[in-house]
């Protein structure tokens, strides 16, 4: 069995006696990294304040719907592009990299994103359609 992670896939063994330490054996240091024993009350306070505020960011995005998330990291994509078409010399090739992952994400993932996926089409149909505006425009100068 493999965990999938974003760097990619990593051999999980259910048998293992000694199970994967908790995020709290993390934050306290027993596994690699300061522990929180070795700071100064301040920084002590501060990194438990980071950690609590941490914790809430998780909570506020595993309370929002997957697909809001995905849409909004689509719309990136999509501004991205945008940033790098509208430049006096466009960089198409960057341009390029966020449409091409803008198409993908919308295309694998398309009829999961709800009321979001006709937006998100429309809206790569426009950069495409402004992407080969801008190429036309640049080689005929």
């Amino acid at each position: 069995m493999s965990l999938w992670t974003p760097g990619g896939e990593v051999p999980v063994d259910r048998n293992r006696q000694d199970a994967a330490p908790t995020s709290d054996e993390g934050i306290s240091g027993r596994v690699g990294g300061p522990s929180l024993e070795d700071l100064s009350p301040e920084e002590r306070a501060q990194a438990e304040q980071m950690i609590a505020e941490m914790a809430e960011v998780q909570r506020q995005i595993l309370s929002a719907p997957a697909a809001q998330i995905v849409t909004n990291h689509v719309a990136g994509f999509y501004e991205l592009a945008a940033l790098h078409l509208a430049q006096e010399k466009p960089r198409f090739d960057e341009a390029q990299l966020a449409i091409d992952a803008m198409a993908a994400t919308v295309d694998a993932v398309g009829n999961r994103l709800g009321e979001n996926e006709g937006p998100l089409r429309d809206a790569l149909n426009q950069l495409q359609t402004a992407f080969v505006q801008r190429k036309n425009e640049a080689t005929s100068d």
